[in-house]
């Protein structure tokens, strides 16, 4: 079913995010107002380190009021490669670099009204940056968390990890590797 639109009006342009107001017409000739977030998309990063540890931060996300356990992920600059700004994200917030970037899948995050497409990437090879982190002003408080893949599954489980993308690539490592054995 294909929609018609009549009219787009951008109501916010933001840092993160645009809000755009479109208005559109059904084949039946009906109207209705759709409500889209329109974001750049972003890249999710498993770190896996060769003991079977991954790579977690933990930091505040202000819309929750609370500071949440989950992979190291980042907004794409617009026409960013998707594997580039996992490698970037991956290295300024923990430290890390990957020696392979593995895609893994992408992601519509909230699809009813928004247009975010995250791509997970699973990280292995990994060595200290030996510039460390560079985290932007508002993951200062960020903290890396070293937890092995099962106990990691096993808080998702127990409702411990809520992050949709972490439990996504967690998940996706974890089937991966059970298929290995």
């Amino acid at each position: 079913m294909e929609l018609k639109r009549l009219k787009r009006e951008v109501l916010y342009k933001g840092r993160v995010f645009d809000l755009v107001v479109d208005q559109v017409e059904y084949p039946s000739g009906n109207r209705a107002v759709r409500e889209i977030v329109h974001h750049t998309g972003g890249a999710v990063v498993v770190p896996m380190l060769a003991d079977g540890r991954v790579v977690f931060v933990k930091q505040l996300r202000y819309p929750l009021d609370k500071q949440i356990l989950e992979l190291p992920a980042g907004r794409l600059s617009p026409s960013e490669d998707p594997q580039a700004a996992a490698a970037r994200e991956l290295e300024e917030e923990t430290g890390w670099v990957a020696g392979e970037l593995e895609k893994l899948t992408s992601i519509y995050t909230t699809p009813g009204f928004c247009d975010e497409e995250l791509h997970i990437y699973l990280a292995t090879g990994l060595h200290e940056s030996p510039r460390g982190h560079s985290r932007e002003e508002g993951e200062f408080s960020m903290t890396v968390h070293l937890i092995p893949l099962n106990e990691a599954i096993r808080m998702v489980e127990a409702g411990k990890i809520q992050d949709s993308k972490t439990i996504i690539g967690l998940l996706l490592v974890g089937r991966r590797l059970q298929h290995k054995l």
